[in-house]
């Protein structure tokens, strides 16, 4: 008997204090985590806030940490480079985004978001897919593959590729 009351306690308990990864309309979420890339790897934060039951939109900008030093005759060219390093502008990436919040659509877990979506930046137009996962109301873990679809900028430039290819990022997620 003891054990049946525990069981529906802990039942009842979990029901009470479930947690929705996305809530819709007013939410607002933050992720700060690890931006990983080829050629460097840096902290990246985003923000998204929900305008409706599926729909959220946000900014996410990143900046590369550790960034690969470049030897050699960049892309065919005749100009020789020497341990040259990437400056600020170079580094830094914003862009504005939009996300579809899928995770009440998929429905695998109410703890779990699920979000496709589109970016506009300084460097790309491109596109995003991503997850989130609460452990409590207010802490959770996310994970984001981005993508460009349409690069903007001189490709002969010796850094154009620096935030303008796929990149993977993971951090913590906080609900606000």
């Amino acid at each position: 008997m003891k054990k049946i009351i525990t069981l529906v306690f802990l039942a009842s308990f979990g029901l009470a204090n479930a947690q929705h990864a996305f809530k819709g309309k007013g939410d607002t979420k933050v992720n700060i985590g690890a931006n990983f890339q080829d050629g460097g790897s840096g902290i990246q934060a985003s923000a998204d806030f929900g305008l409706g039951e599926n729909f959220s939109i946000g900014f996410v900008s990143s900046y590369l940490l550790g960034v690969n030093e470049y030897s050699g005759f960049y892309n065919g060219g005749s100009t020789l480079y020497y341990g040259e390093k990437p400056e600020f502008k170079d580094r830094f990436d914003a862009k504005f985004r939009i996300n579809a919040n899928l995770g009440s659509v998929i429905n695998v877990d109410e703890k779990l978001d699920i979000y496709p979506g589109l970016s506009l930046g300084l460097k790309n137009f491109g596109g995003h897919v991503g997850g989130r996962y609460f452990f409590t109301e207010g802490f959770g873990v996310f994970t984001e593959l981005g993508f460009p679809i349409a690069k903007y900028g001189n490709e002969d430039k010796l850094f154009y590729n620096l935030n303008n290819q796929f990149t993977f990022s993971l951090g913590a997620s906080f609900n606000l």
